[in-house]
């Protein structure tokens, strides 16, 4: 699916030797995946050290697009006094962050398998445990909505191990559509420190002309050519497209373009399914999307029209990898290592989109700078 970008020059040695200024905000990304929070910290001028995640397959995404350390370890089972030996953090750094955004889908709305995610539902608790041992001056974790309102959530405790060592807080659920990220996706986000007794979130802008559509987006013909299902790109642009069956194929061309849904041919016996022959409802499956909104939430599985609102608001196919990617808010330069469409897809539908980790960075470094202007002024 694409060409192998050129690793990033990382290494243990490098980074363990890194002098970081008292001044500058550094971060550790916990769940680092493929790297939208260390892509989003970037541009906002944070440098994160490295990255943290069980799975392998991500060394090379994350690597490869950022100069930051992939740590592959299962955060379950790795002590936290070692990551010290890793990276050059110590106990209670002011201008250390904690990122944790961790697997979500077992708090999730959507009808996922459940079983799969039961494992990955205390990470939040593991990653408490660094934050206890480190008391970094910042934490930051972003989730799905459930994690604050579904009954077991470890996020009550998590909170209340804040409160005990000495960190205030502010909570909300964003939608990363007001951030500028072209894309309907609401997020649990929390943010704590333990330098100051007050800490705000962003506020969303919802100035109607400030939201980015798809047309804004992936609208561009010069920059997304025109392509059919089942496309392959092997450049490192990735403009691949998942291939249809000739059913599916006749089912994308048979739904309006610009924001049509399997509505128009639920009467259809060759067409329709027969598990919504009588069902009404759940028309963004098989839909396309809309030019002039921005897209649905975008999952692991938007490669695929029968999954959700993921067919091309003109073109008789799904999203193609790059338009995933662009409307998650990756630059377009920001390459997926990975021969499989799938893993790919997930690497993009499970990542915190860069423009809102973005905006959470700067209101961190807002918060950091505040703190230190008062410090120094108090002659500290």
């Amino acid at each position: 699916m694409m060409l192998k970008t050129e690793l990033g020059k990382t290494n243990i040695s490098e980074v363990k030797n890194q002098e970081i200024p008292d001044t500058d905000l550094f971060a550790v990304d916990f769940f680092c995946g493929a790297g939208g929070v260390t892509c989003g910290f970037a541009k906002a001028d944070i440098k994160v050290l490295g990255g943290i995640d069980i799975d392998p397959k991500f060394k090379e995404t994350y690597e490869g697009n950022n100069k930051s350390l992939f740590i592959n370890e299962d955060v379950s089972n790795f002590a936290p006094e070692k990551l010290k030996d890793l990276l050059p953090i110590s106990i209670r750094q002011d201008n250390l962050i904690f990122v944790g955004c961790s697997p979500c889908q077992y708090y999730s709305n959507l009808k996922s398998d459940k079983d799969k995610s039961h494992a990955g539902r205390l990470l939040l608790d593991d990653f408490k445990e660094f934050v206890i041992h480190y008391k970094p001056g910042f934490v930051f974790i972003e989730n799905v909505p459930g994690l604050e309102t579904k009954v077991g959530s470890p996020l009550h405790k998590f909170k209340l191990a804040l409160k005990k060592i000495g960190y205030t807080f502010d909570q909300k659920v964003l939608n990363a559509k007001f951030f500028g990220v072209p894309q309907n996706r609401r997020r649990f986000v929390l943010i704590a420190t333990r330098l100051v007794s007050k800490i705000e979130l962003p506020k969303q802008l919802k100035t109607k002309d400030k939201i980015i559509t798809v047309m804004d987006a992936i609208g561009d013909y010069k920059k997304f050519p025109m392509v059919n299902a089942g496309n392959k790109d092997f450049s490192s642009f990735q403009h691949s497209v998942a291939n249809l069956s000739a059913l599916n194929l006749e089912r994308v061309i048979n739904t309006p373009k610009n924001g049509g849904s399997r509505k128009a041919w639920e009467n259809n016996d060759k067409l329709q399914l027969e598990c919504y022959k009588s069902h009404n409802g759940h028309y963004d499956v098989y839909g396309r999307l809309h030019w002039d909104k921005p897209s649905p939430t975008i999952t692991t599985r938007f490669i695929y029209t029968s999954t959700g609102r993921y067919s091309h608001p003109e073109q008789n196919r799904a999203l193609s990898l790059r338009e995933g990617a662009t409307l998650q808010s990756f630059p377009l330069d920001y390459s997926f290592n990975s021969t499989s469409q799938g893993v790919i897809a997930t690497m993009i539908g499970n990542a915190v989109p860069p423009k809102l980790s973005q905006a959470i960075g700067e209101t961190l470094k807002s918060h950091w700078n505040k703190w230190l202007t008062s410090k120094q002024e108090q002659g500290h």
